[in-house]
């Protein structure tokens, strides 16, 4: 789902085509003869934060909701294994290059709306992170946010503690009602890999994002410091800057890696690889053989290319 809102989906699309994506994988299970019970516990998800607080918090809940709902109706899973288990991460694409000091405090509001919804486990962006790769200091800040949230607030220590708030529980049972009306509507067309093959997420998404970007550009939605309360500003200077000397020292461990490694045993792996991409094998084991004799990802990478080809993403308009 991460993915999905970065690219500029709502909230309501962003729980509605992750959890069809997800109905997709458990139909595949299922298809090849899997009981649901055997794997999905194993199941988990990734969802982004936002800067709307209650909409998120209304989110992760309805689509906590909603997964259970589908995997119990469709699919007869049993109690413990219907629960949404899922990581977040506060929205990226959030984050402002001016006034950076402010992507604190979103990323503090994204944290505490992900912990409200039932987050099993959470990272925190950088204030820096719309300008460059994070510095040390900004990254343990950004840890000390969740660590202030988790030790400090007492937030933690009930589960889904706004349930029964009016506000909530409306904003919950909406999102849920118009993502599973977008589930229902990507089942007609059967299945997200077929929706997708057509193109109506990324169309929907597309438009999601135009629709936000227009908001912004007519001040209908303000994001302080890019459209509104704007101030001159010095040029960041404690940006992390990588040094040149660590591409050729790597470039160099790579060199003295394939000069050592037994280029013959390489060359098998890759072989075999290649064997099993070109048919229905599971690929993992392969790869697993290739790492242990120093293939480089590089290598599997190529070898893979050779087969599938290059992802030539359609043109939807």
């Amino acid at each position: 789902g991460y993915h999905i809102r970065e690219a500029g989906s709502t909230a309501v699309q962003e729980v509605a085509f992750t959890l069809a994506n997800g109905l997709a994988y458990v139909q595949a299970a299922v298809d090849k003869g899997r009981n649901v019970d055997d794997f999905a516990s194993r199941l988990s998800f990734f969802f982004n934060a936002h800067n709307n607080f209650l909409e998120e918090i209304a989110k992760f809940r309805a689509a906590r909701r909603l997964w259970a709902r589908l995997m119990k109706e469709r699919f007869g899973a049993a109690d413990r294994n219907c629960m949404l288990r899922f990581h977040t991460q506060t929205g990226g694409s959030t984050l402002t290059a001016q006034q950076i000091d402010n992507n604190v405090v979103r990323v503090a509001y994204q944290a505490l709306a992900a912990v409200l919804g039932g987050t099993q486990s959470l990272h925190t962006n950088s204030r820096d992170e719309a300008l460059a790769l994070p510095t040390e200091a900004s990254a343990t800040l950004a840890l000390r946010t969740q660590q202030v949230i988790a030790y400090e607030t007492g937030v933690a220590d009930t589960v889904d503690p706004l349930a029964g708030s009016y506000m909530i529980e409306a904003m919950t049972d909406e999102i849920e009602k118009r993502a599973l009306a977008y589930i229902e509507k990507i089942d007609a067309m059967g299945g997200a890999v077929k929706a997708i093959e057509n193109g109506f997420q990324q169309r929907e998404i597309q438009e999601a994002a135009y629709q936000y970007q227009k908001a912004i550009e007519e001040k209908r939605q303000i994001i302080v410091g890019v459209n509104e309360f704007q101030m001159k500003e010095a040029p960041v200077q404690d940006i992390l800057k990588v040094d040149p000397a660590l591409e050729r020292r790597q470039k160099e461990r790579l060199k003295a890696l394939r000069a050592r490694r037994d280029n013959l045993k390489v060359q098998q792996a890759r072989e075999s690889l290649a064997s099993a991409a070109r048919g229905t094998e599971n690929l993992l084991p392969h790869i697993l053989n290739a790492v242990r004799c120093y293939t480089t990802l590089g290598e599997i990478s190529d070898t893979l290319r050779e087969v599938f080809g290059l992802h030539q993403e359609r043109v939807i308009l």
